[in-house]
This record gives structure tokens, C-alpha cells and sequence, in this order.
């Protein structure tokens, strides 16, 4: 039969209820619910084949994702339900609170870390989440929450035609805090979903979905986060006037950024792996943003190109339609050397690269009569321009070079004529 509680008010009573026998069989009792969440975990991935796989479920261990705790949390419910009809429940009226908290830490660390993987400020969110849950935990089982809520719902003012008080203030935004990470966990299942084995312009297609699923989502988890506050969404019709006049007038260039931005997506004239050209910087597409898009050259260096001014400038996409690229490059002879000799070793050089291709056949052409020599302009085509352009040039200049020395053919110095009066 169950033994009367004794009370455990102060710092006294927690001492004596933890000296009491029962303490043992509510350790063993937890202990089992670990063993079994662990268990249940361990199988469940080995199941799915998730051994190697990071998740905001599972984590990259059994024990640092979010299923162990939630698994533990409903074991240790359903276990305090049980002990609680036999004895005083001591051990479990710590260990419930302590769960939650690690639940609310852990959903809401995992989420950020998938939503904002790279993102400056995430660290900082994430230990502002850690610190409030394990303080909502210190005053849930001192037993000063309800004390200190019902403190701050005295602390009232009004605002238009509804009162407001520091406590409903407190709970929209745990309120909106909750729908936010809800909405970023869909969201983040979601793009992971749809850019899966995804590639070229079905990914930028996807990628567009998956931006507008985001905003869409978060949209709804904000009216939602504000309608649980109390205020009243028939009021923001003026500030929607406003801020469609401020995009009209201020964010006339942020909107069309954006605007542009989905145009590109939708209409997959540039995709992620193109290799484009823009205001003379060329390099390959890495990322097709909400706001900008992000081109990255050969030489590792990364431009970023505002989604208007890939709508309404002229923009080479070298990876459009045909891969094939054509370049050239120039050499200077002197006037003597034999002309037929150096177009031969000039085609021979070009041809012997294996990414030249052989059709559109390379070309070699008498292109001017230079102030110090003959200069030739040899001309070809490649079809990967994304694995480089100066390195094959380069490649077919030192097999120039190396042809026109072993025919002693002379490379002219600059020439001056100096009149000494």
C-alpha cells in the first residue's frame, strides 16, 4: 500500500524523502525505462539501416537525438503513473521535469542546427534555448513556477481593445518560439525530402518549392503564434497597408531581388552547376538563393549576383543549350620564319590535347601583320569549360613553345625604331 507523503516543501523535506526506501525502487524503476528507450533506439535504427545516418531523430548516436529523450519521457510517465497508485513518488517528480527540459533542448538544438547549418548566430540560439528550459526545470520542481506566473499576471496594460500581461507576453513567445521550430522541422523534412537525388534543373526547380514551402510555413506559424498571444489579426490589416507601401517605395530593389529570384527557379534558365558569365566574372553556379545567387570561379573566388541583375542584364550561360566553348590564343613569329611550318606546328599543338575536340576542328589562322612579327591566332573548342580554360590554354601554349624551339623558330622581341638627332 502506499505510505502518506511527507512534505518536502523546503530543503529538509527534500532531504528526508530522498532517505527513504522507495528511493531504491524508483532508481531501479528509472534505470529499467533507460535500458528500454536505449534498447528501443538502438533497434529502431538498425532497422531504418541509420547507423551512419545524422538526424534530428536519432542524432549521430543512440543517445543525442531526439527520440531517446522522448522515448524515456513517456516510459517515465506511464512509470510515475504506475509507482504513484504504491508509493510516495520522489525520484520521478525530479526526472519528469529534467526530460522535458532535455526534449524541449534537444528538438530545439537539432532543428537549428539542420534549418541554420552555417549561420553565425545559431550557437547563441541554441544556449539561450538550453538556459531557459533547464531554468523552467530548476522553478517546476522547487515548485516557484506558479508562484512567479501568477506574480506576471499582474503586471497588465492594454493595448487598443485587449489587455495584455507580462505572463501572455511570456507564453506567445515561448508560443511563437514552439510554432517556429515545429515550422522549421517540416520545412527542413521537406527540402531534404525534395532535393534528394535531385540534380541540374530539377533541383533548382525543387529548391524553389522548398523555399516557398518555408515561407509559407513560417507565415502561418506566425498568425498562429500571434493568435494564441491574444492579439487580434484583424488589426495588422493596417500595418500590411504599411508595409506594402514601404515595399512599394523603400524595398522596391529587396522585392525584386526576390521576385527574380523565384523567376529564375521556376524558369530554369540559369540552374545550380552552370557555368555563366556575369559582368566578366566566370565561374560555375553554386547556389540560386531567395535574395541572390551565388557564381564561384575557377580560382576558388565566389561572386554574389543579385537575382535582378541576372534577369535584367545580359548573362552568358555557357551551359545553356551547348557545352561547347570556343577560345583561342595568339602567337607572334618573326617576319622570316616559314608560315606553312608554323601553321602545322600550331594545329599539331592544339590537336594533341585530348579535351580539344576534333569537331569542330581547331583552326589556325594568319590574323595580322604585327610592328614585331607575324601574329597567328589558334582557335578551338572544348565542351567541359567547368574543369577549366586558362590550364588547357596554357597546356596548348607550352606545346607551342616547345615546337617553335625545336624548329629554332624565333619568338620576336619588341621592336624600336630611335632617331638620334
Amino acid at each position: 500500500m502506499k505510505t502518506a507523503p511527507k512534505p518536502i516543501d523546503d530543503f529538509g523535506g527534500w532531504v528526508a524523502a530522498f532517505t527513504e526506501p522507495t528511493v531504491l525502487v524508483e532508481l531501479l524503476v528509472l534505470a529499467v525505462c533507460v535500458a528500454m528507450a536505449w534498447g528501443m533506439v538502438a533497434l529502431l535504427r538498425r532497422a531504418l539501416g541509420l547507423q551512419k545516418v545524422r538526424s534530428i531523430w536519432f542524432g549521430k548516436r543512440v543517445l543525442d537525438g531526439v527520440l531517446f529523450p522522448l522515448l524515456l519521457l513517456c516510459l517515465g510517465s506511464v512509470a510515475r503513473a504506475v509507482l504513484d497508485h504504491y508509493v510516495s513518488v520522489v525520484i520521478f517528480k525530479v526526472a519528469i521535469p529534467v526530460l522535458v527540459s532535455l526534449v524541449a533542448i534537444r528538438v530545439g538544438v537539432k532543428v537549428l542546427q539542420v534549418a541554420f547549418t552555417e549561420a553565425p548566430w545559431a550557437r547563441a540560439l541554441e544556449q539561450t534555448i538550453s538556459w531557459l528550459a533547464w531554468l523552467g526545470m530548476v522553478l517546476w520542481v522547487s515548485g516557484l513556477l506558479p508562484v512567479i506566473l501568477n506574480e506576471l499576471d499582474q503586471i497588465t496594460w492594454k493595448v487598443g481593445g485587449t489587455t495584455l500581461s507580462v505572463r501572455n507576453l511570456i507564453e506567445g513567445l515561448l508560443t511563437a518560439g514552439l510554432v517556429l521550430i515545429l515550422t522549421l522541422w517540416i520545412s527542413a523534412a521537406i527540402e531534404s525530402r525534395l532535393l534528394r537525388s535531385a540534380t541540374g534543373g530539377e533541383l533548382s526547380l525543387r529548391k524553389a518549392v522548398s523555399n516557398a514551402t518555408r515561407a509559407l510555413l513560417m507565415f502561418v506559424g506566425l498568425m498562429l503564434a500571434l493568435s494564441a498571444v491574444g492579439i487580434d489579426l484583424t488589426a495588422l490589416s493596417v500595418l500590411g497597408g504599411a508595409v506594402g507601401v514601404g515595399i512599394g517605395f523603400g524595398l522596391q530593389k529587396l522585392a525584386a531581388n526576390y521576385v527574380s529570384g523565384f523567376v529564375i527557379l521556376a524558369e530554369r534558365s540559369m540552374r545550380i552547376g552552370d557555368t555563366v558569365r556575369v559582368d566578366n566574372f566566370e565561374g560555375v553556379i553554386t547556389q540560386i538563393n531567395a535574395r541572390y545567387t551565388v557564381v564561384r570561379s575557377q580560382a576558388g573566388r565566389e561572386s554574389i549576383v543579385p537575382n535582378e541583375m541576372l534577369i535584367t542584364n545580359r548573362i552568358e550561360n555557357l551551359s545553356l543549350v551547348d557545352s561547347k566553348v570556343f577560345q583561342s590564343t595568339v602567337v607572334s613569329v618573326a617576319y622570316d620564319a616559314d608560315v606553312e611550318l608554323i601553321t602545322r606546328l600550331l594545329l599539331t599543338a592544339a590537336t594533341a590535347q585530348e579535351r580539344v575536340l576534333a569537331e569542330p576542328t581547331p583552326s589556325v589562322y594568319l590574323s595580322a601583320f604585327g610592328a614585331d612579327g607575324l601574329e597567328f591566332t589558334v582557335g578551338y573548342w572544348v565542351s567541359d569549360p567547368e574543369k577549366g580554360q586558362l590550364n588547357l590554354r596554357s597546356a596548348i601554349n607550352l606545346a607551342i613553345l616547345a615546337a617553335l624551339r625545336e624548329h629554332h623558330i624565333e619568338i620576336p622581341y619588341p621592336q624600336r625604331v630611335v632617331h638620334n638627332r
